[in-house]
């Protein structure tokens, strides 16, 4: 087996360099693919800076890849060589936990994140158990679809699993790289949909992306004059949250979502939860049959993220265009190795 071709960092902060290793045999259940396109998410920064502590040197990133499958083990199913597929934050699970047969793979305590011990899609192959190598549907875009991958099924996870009606009203927090996902499958679900931000010049963006209302929240009254009116809110933000005054913005039963990884606790008071039966929880990514709802969904009507696109060779560019806040909404890596 030829070694894979990857971009690593060798410590914590530091720049992505070539990097080559060799994969091994490949496992009964592993699919391989030749990444063509990998979005960066913010999640691969906070890995690259070990941010959560169990990041692993020499890191490779990269878990939004898209490509073709160039090799399959003798285990893997439902897939064939020359097809069209994405990886996600999740590149294996056990199948065989409660969690794994309810299809709720997402949720195995052996799931085995994409560049959590294990290197990740800035590289010319990849592989992940099959479940978790999902088909593209031909409409999509493979330099748009790999956000989705994971961004994408963040928000899209908590109208397809919380029974969200198109009847619904649903706010969003942050229209950023996440938060400009989430209004679009808001919309197209058929919900009314309110967008949170602190960002004025973002009102006719957030319009367009699929927002009926936008609520700046620098205004102290803008969640007081909409309390008690919301089903749910998703916070995709990363900064600390006004719980009272979001609770106090949900309709009796309704509940907050968090996607974003705050990182410090979150004060909660019991009356903002006993007082109308309200909720707060939280979820990771989704299930491989999440993804595929998630992706027929986006196909159907035509989300797509935002992107900007960079070679692949050009990674340390691209992270740094990251970190500083500039993307919009979301970078996406072309493989220009060969």
């Amino acid at each position: 087996m030829s070694p894979i071709n990857a971009y690593a960092a060798t410590e914590a902060g530091a720049p992505l360099r070539p990097f080559s290793f060799d994969p091994g045999e490949l496992g009964h259940e592993e699919v391989e693919i030749k990444v063509t396109h990998c979005g960066i998410c913010h999640s691969d920064l906070s890995m690259l800076d070990n941010e959560w502590g169990m990041t692993g040197y020499p890191f490779v990133p990269g878990h939004e890849a898209v490509g073709f499958v160039t090799a399959l083990g003798q285990g893997a199913k439902g897939l064939k060589i020359g097809q069209r597929v994405g990886i996600g934050w999740s590149a294996s699970s056990c199948l065989s936990c409660h969690p794994c047969l309810s299809g709720h793979h997402n949720l195995c305590a052996q799931n085995q994140g994409t560049i959590v011990g294990r290197h990740g899609g800035f590289a010319d192959r990849l592989r992940a158990q099959w479940p978790w190598v999902r088909p593209l549907p031909d409409a999509l875009d493979l330099e748009k679809v790999g956000p989705l991958l994971c961004g994408g099924v963040t928000v899209f996870a908590p109208l397809y699993e919380h029974g969200i009606l198109p009847t619904s009203r649903v706010g969003i927090i942050g229209i950023g790289g996440l938060g400009h996902m989430a209004l679009q499958f808001a919309n197209k679900w058929g919900c009314e949909v309110h967008a949170f931000t602190t960002s004025g010049s973002k009102e006719a963006e957030a319009r367009k992306l699929g927002a009926h209302f936008v609520h700046n929240t620098k205004d102290a009254d803008a969640l007081k004059k909409i309390a008690g009116s919301l089903d749910l809110i998703i916070s995709t933000i990363n900064v600390p949250l006004d719980l009272h005054g979001l609770l106090g913005a949900l309709a009796p039963g309704g509940r907050l979502h968090v996607v974003g990884a705050v990182l410090e606790p979150m004060p909660l008071s019991a009356f903002d939860l006993i007082t109308g039966q309200k909720s707060v929880s939280g979820s990771p990514t989704g299930s491989p049959t999440a993804i595929d709802a998630m992706l027929a969904f986006s196909a159907r009507h035509s989300v797509a993220p935002i992107t900007e696109t960079f070679p692949m060779s050009k990674v340390n560019d691209a992270l740094e265009h990251l970190r500083s806040g500039k993307a919009r909404y979301r970078i996406v890596l072309v493989n220009d190795r060969t």
